[in-house]
């Protein structure tokens, strides 16, 4: 048998060399070389039979592998799951927190001074068994209806809500029943992701440790439902005035209801929020329906269970309470901290109210109307409320607030609550817009203080979609007349006309620029809402004119200078000011203003001795009167309203204070001016620095030969305004025909509306004698002031709903002024 050949590149050992020498290796031949050449190609790109990896190139070296990704997932899931390991044994059941002994929060004036103290603790516990069955489902259908069967703690709605609270978008609950006693009872209200992560696993420790009864009974027992009531026995007492054992589902539904938002839903302290609660409620029976809780038909017949009235603490007797709620609302609106943890207490609450004038608002509504009310021999006078808000413009801050005769007496708030229409203090929001948007009558001309308008009355409205055709107050028709006497008369079709001409969505856009909040009730754009059929709140409308009054720009207001707790300080929202509106449409506005007291209907504030701009209101049936008005450094906001002391219902104020009808221009004016001077009292007067849209200190064209006179209506002398306050010599925004021509010793002033009557109005006294052409000036003077004066002066008897004592001599109206 022949020896096999060698393989090709084997090298025969040599016999003779040992075997641990290194044998020389034979060059291959080409064909070899090929083939190796060959076989390194597929083993670099991975050819057959070969295991290797291919080198990552470009940006996909930075990439993880698919091992590293696996790897850090079970790497995380070891930490996490190391992490709950740990904080189940290290976070132990603390006993309970000091919001189990709630402390007092103290309110104090800007000045240090205290204005109250609250959060006196009112609880009762009651075990879980002397709770009704129903009140018990009640609960959990509004918070947590598979409390029974669910775990103790819920990770992803915890997530979400720990999330939502490190990136600033807002607190959101998302707990359990057992979360939410650990919070309670244990811990606090504090919304940091420390505080939740202690309740991750003290409620965890808690569900495996208690049974849910014991869970429940503790919920029920430490939660808060408003009206300082801790636990629902102190809840059933304070709504309802019954034990906890007497309450009935529907009781039950709208205490459960409160747990969701205490304060906001309490329907007698905050009579706005009634369809959110009233919604809220519907939810809870719903929910009971749904778990089978509630049979349908027992459903279907339940009646809302009104709540009794808020009983007051003695300690915030007076316009205490009224600041201190105000305040709290305030706090909670704003996000600064939620009303449960307010409710726990400690907190030195600085504001922005100052004593002195908040002593002079009460003092002025105390010498010009309540000492006047004799309610045992006019019924009407049983029926009257006041309301009022003082801004300092440039800052925003809240210096006086009046909300009632009593807190402990009358309980809601008359300067924030949004149940009454503002009337015509709405109108020159409108006019601003006109000027802000650079609007055109249908004809086109552009709205100043001098266009002309008609206003008849029912004149109807051209242009817009809804057929409208106002009453003017008193039914009074004034033919053709500029838009400054329009607003000093308050003339209805005028303004409605301009809603339309401006475009009623830009009339509601100016008027949320200048602080009214979108959601205000009957808010709805229409040529109507120039009569002011919102129900804007006292405060709300102050903000809108301290817009106005620091010329177009907004400041939000505010009731804080401080919150601190211990050695912590609460941090306060931004309040950055906006140019709301140009300075241009504001000043303007001012401008028309000034007027209203000079010559219209709000002469009575002259009484204040210092320059002012303001407008009069009366809202629909004579139900509420308005006084908004302003000087530089000082925005008020006065409004009587009527209610009956009984029943809740708004009324009208016929007959109140032995008035046969109540109008801006009297009481609110009066009270305005009285507060107004002592206010300012020690500083001089400070006339308006103004800068007006082009056009509009010129003097009006002539009326037109075929305009109708105004009819009129007689009246008897009234007393004479107050004189104009001394001052710096005003510009031309000021001056002219409004000081000298045709208004001031024409028709307004002397005529109609101050002496009034066919005899010492228009004709003797009114336009044609000193107004005219001769003393008109570039405002309100020149040939249209002087005719018109002859007319206006006999109807100051029919527009004296805002001008004070003629009001009596008119029938009542069921229209706005």
């Amino acid at each position: 048998m022949s020896d096999q050949s060698p393989p090709p590149g084997w090298t025969p050992r040599d016999p003779d060399t040992p075997p641990d020498v290194p044998q020389p290796r034979a060059e291959p031949s080409p064909p070899e070389q090929a083939q190796q050449a060959q076989q390194a190609q597929q083993t670099h790109q991975g050819g057959p039979g070969k295991k290797t990896r291919r080198r990552r190139t470009g940006w996909r070296r930075f990439l993880p592998t698919w091992r590293m990704v696996l790897g850090g997932i079970l790497l995380f899931a070891l930490l996490i799951g190391g992490a709950l390991v740990a904080g189940y044994l290290l976070v132990d059941i603390p006993p309970a927190n000091a919001a189990a002994t709630a402390q007092s929060n103290v309110y104090l004036y800007s000045d240090g001074s205290q204005i109250a103290r609250d959060g006196e603790v009112n609880r009762v516990n009651v075990p879980l068994s002397q709770i009704p069955r129903s009140v018990q489902e009640a609960v959990l259908a509004a918070e947590d209806r598979d409390f029974y069967s669910e775990r103790a703690v819920d990770p992803k709605a915890m997530l979400r809500a720990a999330w939502n609270t490190a990136t600033g978008k807002g607190t959101q609950s998302g707990s359990t029943i057992t979360q939410q006693y650990v919070k309670n009872y244990y811990l606090g209200q504090e919304q940091t992701i420390k505080r939740k992560v202690k309740e991750f696993f003290i409620a965890i420790k808690l569900g495996r440790e208690k049974s849910k009864n014991y869970i429940l009974e503790g919920y029920l027992n430490t939660s808060y439902f408003g009206r300082n009531a801790y636990g629902i026995q102190a809840a059933a007492q304070a709504y309802y005035g019954k034990d906890v054992g007497k309450l009935t589902t529907a009781e039950g539904a709208y205490l459960a209801t409160l747990l969701n938002s205490p304060s906001a839903f309490d329907v007698v302290a905050h009579p706005q929020s009634r369809p959110r609660a009233l919604a809220r409620w519907n939810y809870v029976l719903d929910g009971m329906v749904k778990k089978e809780w509630l049979p349908a038909a027992e459903r279907a017949t339940t009646q809302f269970p009104e709540p009794g009235k808020v009983r007051a603490a003695a300690g915030l007797s007076g316009q205490r309470g009224y600041l201190v709620e105000a305040i709290k609302d305030y706090i909670v609106d704003n996000n600064i901290l939620d009303d449960k943890t307010l409710a726990e207490g400690g907190y030195r609450i600085t504001t922005t109210i100052d004593k002195r004038r908040q002593n002079a608002l009460v003092d002025a509504v105390n010498d010009q109307m309540v000492n006047k009310l004799q309610p045992d021999k006019r019924k009407a006078d049983r029926l009257v409320r006041a309301g009022g808000v003082s801004i300092d413009p440039a800052t925003g801050k809240v210096l006086a607030m009046y909300g009632g005769i009593d807190y402990t007496k009358q309980y809601v708030n008359n300067a924030t609550r949004h149940d009454y229409q503002v009337a015509s203090t709405f109108k020159p929001f409108v006019f601003a817009a006109a000027v802000e948007n650079d609007s055109r009558t249908q004809d086109g001309r552009r709205i100043t203080p001098n266009t002309i308008y008609n206003g008849d009355n029912k004149r109807p409205v051209v242009g817009g979609r809804i057929r409208f055709a106002p009453e003017n107050e008193g039914q009074v028709s004034y033919g053709n007349i500029t838009v400054n006497t329009a607003t000093d008369l308050s003339v209805n079709a005028v303004y409605a006309q301009m809603a339309v001409d401006v475009g009623t969505g830009k009339v509601k856009k100016t008027a949320i620029g200048l602080g009214i909040p979108e959601n205000t009730p009957n808010f709805v754009p229409g040529p109507a809402m120039a009569l002011g059929t919102l129900q804007a709140s006292v405060l709300d409308m102050t903000q809108a004119y301290a817009t106005l009054a620091d010329h177009g720009r907004r400041t939000p207001y505010t009731f804080l200078e401080k919150i601190t707790k211990g050695g912590d300080t609460i941090g306060l929202p931004q309040r950055t000011p906006t140019q709301a509106i140009s300075r241009e449409a504001a000043d303007t506005t001012t401008s028309m203003l000034v007027s209203v007291v000079d010559n219209g209907t709000g002469t009575a504030a002259l009484a204040a001795g210092h320059p002012a701009a303001g407008k009069t209101g009366t809202g629909e049936l004579d139900r509420s009167a308005w006084f908004a008005a302003y000087t530089p450094d000082l925005v008020t906001v006065i409004s009587m309203m009527g209610q009956d002391p009984d029943t809740g219902t708004l009324e009208s104020l016929y007959g109140a204070l032995g008035e046969a009808r109540i109008g801006g221009g009297g009481y609110p004016a009066r009270i305005w001016a009285d507060y107004t001077k002592t206010a300012l009292e020690g500083t001089d007067p400070v006339d308006f620095d103004l800068e007006l849209q082009p056009g509009a200190a010129q003097p009006p064209p002539p009326p037109s030969p075929e305009s109708n006179p105004p009819q009129e209506t007689p009246g008897e002398p009234s007393p004479s305004a107050p004189e104009r306050p001394t001052r710096p010599s005003p510009s031309n925004s000021t001056g002219g025909g409004r000081n000298q021509g045709g208004q001031n010793n024409g028709g307004q002033n002397q005529g109609g509306q101050d002496n009034g009557g066919p005899v010492n109005g228009g004709q003797d006294n009114g336009g044609q004698d000193n107004g005219g052409t001769t003393q008109g000036g570039g405002d309100q003077g020149g040939t249209t002031q002087g005719t018109q004066g002859s007319t206006q002066g006999t109807q100051g008897s029919a527009q004296g709903s805002d001008g004070g004592p003629a009001e009596g001599l008119r029938p009542p109206s069921a229209f706005l002024e």
